[in-house]
């Protein structure tokens, strides 16, 4: 296989100039890059994108960070985030953490050995001076690490309030909220802020219900929810933070003898792909996945090219009416 040394020597260059050939800089003849290209023809030569990185400084790569893609809501924000980075001429190199601290360390590390040019942290298991010193351009997904490292997010407390003001409309008096991993600097907060908070205006009863463990880990979700439905048994109306639970809810209220709609009505979040295939169709907010995934993209280019970023504003999300309710 051909060097970029054999090329210098074919054409009678140096291999400087061979470089300012293939990366266009620094003032070179017409005369002489036509003969490092001759050459690079001649030989087959193919310059690896490693070899124009390490020239250029940059990689024209993106980290992307998530806790899994096995769950629909994770591959869909990787779908799009891959898709916002193409369109603006960069390639996605995606890590898997697990919500394991001491892997999402370590895959902080390969990204900063690999010279990706920014990293969007959809997981966040470490402190926050970790992230820190990479030095690097970030955005974090859904969380709000620190005033220096921008975030993107939707509008979970907007999501939270439209899911149970429409289950009131349909004439739920009893709600529970099943959530995941509640903490106040996560969206499941603004979700669970907004649920409550429409519930007290209408003087509705609505209570909490946590994941235990691992919240991605559906092997878990078929006990969870038929102890939902066990202790509490005049619940009529339900929220999940995920299509994906409310899924399992469906199923659970079929086992249980609980007729969705007529008995009792849920509500999922994010109108992933699983809304659209159960029987019946899951009512859910959507989340405007594809414009957040272009936020964040945007937002490590701006940083790279030392624009000022604008103030982060959540994304408003919408409620999709299915069968479910």
């Amino acid at each position: 296989m051909a060097t970029i040394h054999d090329v210098a020597a074919r054409a009678g260059v140096s291999v400087t100039t061979v470089s300012r050939v293939m990366n266009d800089r620094g003032y070179i003849s017409e005369a002489t890059r036509a003969k490092v290209r001759r050459a690079m023809d001649e030989l087959g030569y193919e310059p690896s994108e490693i070899a124009r990185s390490l020239l250029r400084k940059q990689s024209h790569v993106f980290g992307l960070i998530v806790p899994t893609t096995a769950h629909p809501f994770f591959g869909e924000l990787t779908h799009h985030v891959e898709a916002a980075a193409c369109e603006r001429g960069y390639k996605l190199m995606l890590c898997h953490s697990g919500f394991d601290a001491s892997k999402e360390r370590e895959l902080l590390g390969l990204l900063a050995r690999n010279r990706v040019d920014g990293i969007i942290l959809g997981s966040h298991e470490l402190d926050v001076e970790e992230y820190r010193k990479l030095k690097a351009p970030m955005a974090s997904f859904d969380r709000r690490l620190s005033p220096d490292i921008p975030w993107f997010t939707s509008d979970n407390e907007q999501g939270g309030r439209l899911a149970a003001e429409h289950l009131i409309e349909r004439g739920c008096s009893r709600l529970i909220m099943v959530s995941g991993r509640y903490k106040p600097d996560m969206f499941t907060a603004g979700r669970a802020s907004g649920f409550l908070q429409a519930a007290r205006a209408a003087g509705v009863q609505a209570d909490i219900v946590e994941t235990v463990g691992d919240a991605l880990d559906e092997t878990g979700y078929p006990k969870l929810m038929a102890r939902v439905l066990k202790q509490h048994p005049r619940a009529d109306g339900l929220f999940f933070t995920s299509d994906l639970m409310a899924a399992y809810a469906l199923r659970a209220c079929a086992e249980a003898g609980w007729r969705v709609p007529e008995r009792i009505k849920l509500v999922g979040y994010d109108d992933s792909g699983v809304s659209r295939w159960l029987q019946p169709g899951l009512t859910t907010i959507r989340q405007p996945l594809a414009d957040m995934a272009a936020l964040a993209v945007d937002c490590l280019v701006r940083q790279l090219e030392g624009i000022p970023l604008e103030p982060a504003r959540p994304l408003p999300v919408t409620l999709v009416q299915r069968g479910t309710t």
